[in-house]
């Protein structure tokens, strides 16, 4: 129902910016709560930042420390996130996260409140 496509990996140093993007398909995309996760190697996936179905109201990470910005426009469909201030540990596999569209998201950070999962885009911090 929802594909997702995430865009703006790369590499930057540390104190660098990026801002990622996702594109989604579908007709619904305003009905759906986003968020970003991310995955380092040899790590579990963990949340990043979390943005509600009409955009109002956003939670994030403790580790993202006002560094990250959720966004989306739903009439473009698409989330963004721009990322500043980058460390080397925010290197990871950053992934754009739907949920399902008709239930209450209780527990924004955990990653089995979504449903749809775009392919990943690389981001690598170097020190």
């Amino acid at each position: 129902q929802v594909q997702l496509v995430e865009s703006g990996g790369g590499l930057v140093q540390t104190g660098g910016s990026l801002r990622l993007s996702c594109a989604a398909s579908g007709r619904t995309f305003s009905s759906h709560v986003m968020g970003w996760f991310r995955q380092a190697p040899g790590k579990a996936r963990e949340f990043v930042a979390h943005i509600s179905r009409s955009g109002t109201t956003r939670y994030y990470a403790d580790f993202v420390k006002g560094r990250f910005t959720i966004d989306r426009d739903n009439a473009k469909n698409t989330v963004g996130l721009q990322m500043n201030s980058l460390e080397p540990d925010d290197t990871a596999v950053y992934y754009c996260a739907a949920d399902s569209g008709f239930a209450r998201v209780a527990v924004p950070s955990s990653a089995d409140e979504y449903t749809y999962w775009g392919q990943g885009t690389q981001v690598t911090v170097s020190s």
